[in-house]
């Protein structure tokens, strides 16, 4: 019966297999059917539940500074690259793939609140990701490495399926910081996706990293396939 393979299905995802047996002892009666519908419900209940629980640890754990989704955004006040990858951020289509993002443009266009959107978006279909501004993961970076800790922390930042950079050039990085932020990128090329909203145009990244051959390294690895979004426009802010 489709809904005694139902009901055993949903108990291994459950990881409740005592109940199976139970249900399959049950005679081949209209009280039992009943029973099996109700059974059924009850999982279907509880499946749907986890998952939600899931959904809601996944935004929390993944340290967004504010809950920002595609819903509250007006496209019409949005530059013409986000409006026109809009599609594509909300399908989510970029993590197959492994491509990077790159939202580069002045303050206020909403690169902030697109990269949030897609994060919230992505915890939601249950891929695991991380938030951080670029200035506090080279601190926790430097912090790690001095506490000996490092290679832990590498680790996790390379596990998530979303890793999201934001404010890249808001704050100059020293060259032990630069590096060990380019051994996270490196570690995550073509094996997972990045989101980075900047400021600065790529040719200006040397004002934050300083170093011309660790710079030219690091735009090497994270725009290689990556989809650059011009995110140039009137501020949000000013308007």
């Amino acid at each position: 019966m489709i809904t005694d393979l139902r009901i055993a299905d949903l108990c291994r995802v459950l990881r409740v297999s005592g109940v199976v047996s139970c249900f399959q002892e049950l005679e081949p009666t209209q009280e039992a059917e009943e029973i099996r519908l109700f059974l059924l419900q009850a999982l279907e209940t509880e499946v749907a539940l986890r998952a939600g629980r899931r959904r809601l640890r996944a935004i929390q754990t993944a340290g967004f500074p504010t809950m920002k989704r595609f819903d509250d955004l007006d496209p019409a006040m949005l530059p013409d690259d986000g409006r026109r990858y809009l599609p594509l951020l909300r399908s989510l289509t970029f993590l197959e793939d492994h491509q990077n993002i790159l939202m580069i443009g002045n303050s206020g266009t909403g690169k902030t609140h697109l990269a949030i959107a897609t994060g919230i978006c992505a915890c939601e279909q249950e891929y695991r990701v991380m938030f951080k501004s670029v200035a506090n993961l080279v601190y926790e970076l430097s912090e790690a490495k001095q506490e000996k800790r490092l290679t832990t922390l590498q680790k996790s930042l390379k596990r998530v399926d979303l890793l999201i950079l934001d404010e890249m050039g808001y704050v100059t990085v020293d060259l032990p910081g630069a590096e060990l932020l380019f051994q996270v990128l490196a570690s995550r090329h073509e094996t997972s996706s990045t989101i980075v909203t900047s400021n600065l145009i790529f040719s200006e990244w040397i004002k934050i990293f300083h170093e011309p051959i660790l710079t030219a390294a690091l735009l090497d690895r994270i725009t290689h396939r990556a989809l650059v979004m011009n995110m140039n426009g009137t501020s949000f802010r000013q308007r």
